[in-house]
């Protein structure tokens, strides 16, 4: 394991420098790292690392969750409320309906499987998207009409519009009836997680208040492990509620950094920020190259030109659900073309799910699986790109 965790390292940050070089994003470098190093090419990676893959790019995804409340503005927040929630759901439904339009007559399959495919390739890459709009924030980048706090709300709750639904249609497909709970679960995983995570975080603000009263490096370091610690706690109650009560763990994890930013000092705020800053420097490079070993690009060779099609007719579709959003907004149009590029990249969500499908002995999970490793390979690097050039261009 401390071969892999050194190449993962080494090489990570290496070929990102590369890229950085080259005018690309860096985690285009770590990437094809992950991919290169991975058990589909080389398989330098020992077993027992890629056996905790999936925790790995869960505590890296915390941290940055974490991150962005932390820099999040209640205030700034409140400007952009319409939109925001409209782009937790709106751009994923448009996208995944163009799979149930379009994808039987590109790929064969039935509206039912078509659902499937369109439930797992519909969610938006919060380890891609979050980073950026929380170094948006700290940079004051568009920050005065909220586009990146708007970005930031809609890409997190995405999420979990996204997953319920995976969830239902692949219970669908596997011939079990669905209930009304089963879409009831979205709301309930939002409000829950959200009323959850901001109980937690002020719990620990009054625990912060009266047992570390002086500011210390040493104390806001204690103030951060503690946070990552119970951040864990939170992830973990999701899934043991699993079952009996629908809560999001993430969006429990960013409404508590939430509630200790809003009520901490701004000095304590600044230091808990550099200091989960500094945390993400490592997490990042493990996430997105774990992210790449996780992609099987045997795959993408048997997707076919067809998918590609399929792949870039949907994200057309779901671009004009992104408008739709911004419709009677003070957006310029070169903002809310900045906000359609936001909602590009896909990774995080189809590597952790697209195999699902296939692993559960359904007939269209090869063809899911392809197509979501293919859109894994355009998308993310693509929407990492765009983001990083339109933010210089188009964000005040």
């Amino acid at each position: 394991m401390l071969t892999s965790l050194a190449l993962i390292f080494l090489v990570g940050l290496s070929l990102a420098s590369i890229c950085e070089k080259l005018k690309l994003p860096r985690i285009i470098g770590m990437l094809i790292t992950g991919v290169i190093l991975g058990p589909y090419v080389l398989n330098l990676f020992d077993e027992s690392i890629l056996g905790i893959s999936s925790e790995l790019r869960k505590i890296a995804l915390i941290i940055i969750i974490i991150k962005a409340g932390l820099s999040l503005d209640l205030k700034d927040l409140k400007k952009v409320g319409r939109p925001a929630l409209l782009m937790s759901f709106l751009p994923a439904s448009f996208e995944l309906l163009a799979y149930v339009v379009f994808a039987p007559y590109l790929l064969g399959i039935s509206k039912l499987e078509a659902a499937l495919m369109g439930a797992v390739l519909s969610a938006v890459s919060p380890a891609i998207v979050v980073p950026r709009m929380v170094n948006l924030i700290e940079t004051n980048s568009g920050t005065k009409k909220g586009i990146p706090q708007m970005i930031l709300a809609g890409a997190s709750f995405d999420d979990i519009f996204v997953i319920v639904l995976f969830t239902t249609f692949l219970s669908m497909n596997q011939g079990e009836s669905v209930s009304f709970m089963s879409f009831a679960n979205i709301p309930i995983s939002v409000i829950s997680g959200i009323t959850l995570g901001a109980i937690v975080g002020f719990l620990l603000y009054k625990f912060f208040e009266t047992r570390y009263i002086n500011e210390h490096l040493v104390r806001n370091s204690i103030k951060t492990i503690i946070i990552l610690a119970i951040s864990f706690l939170l992830i973990s109650l999701e899934t043991f509620l699993e079952g009996k009560l629908a809560m999001s763990g993430l969006l429990a994890v960013m409404s508590m950094s939430l509630v200790i930013a809003l009520k901490s000092t701004n000095i304590v705020k600044v230091r808990l920020q550099e200091k989960f800053g500094k945390l993400w420097l490592a997490a990042e490079v493990i996430l997105f190259v774990l992210v790449g070993a996780a992609v099987d690009i045997r795959y993408t060779m048997e997707a076919g030109i067809m998918a590609i099609v399929m792949i870039f007719i949907a994200l057309i579709i779901r671009s004009i659900g992104v408008f739709i959003c911004t419709i009677k907004t003070n957006l310029s149009n070169k903002e809310r073309f900045f906000c359609v590029l936001s909602y590009l990249p896909k990774a995080t969500v189809q590597a952790a799910i697209g195999s699902v499908p296939l692993a559960s002995g359904l007939p269209c999970g090869k063809i899911i699986l392809s197509v979501a490793v293919l859109a894994i390979i355009i998308t993310a690097p693509l929407g990492a790109f765009a983001m990083d050039i339109s933010a210089k261009k188009f964000l005040d």
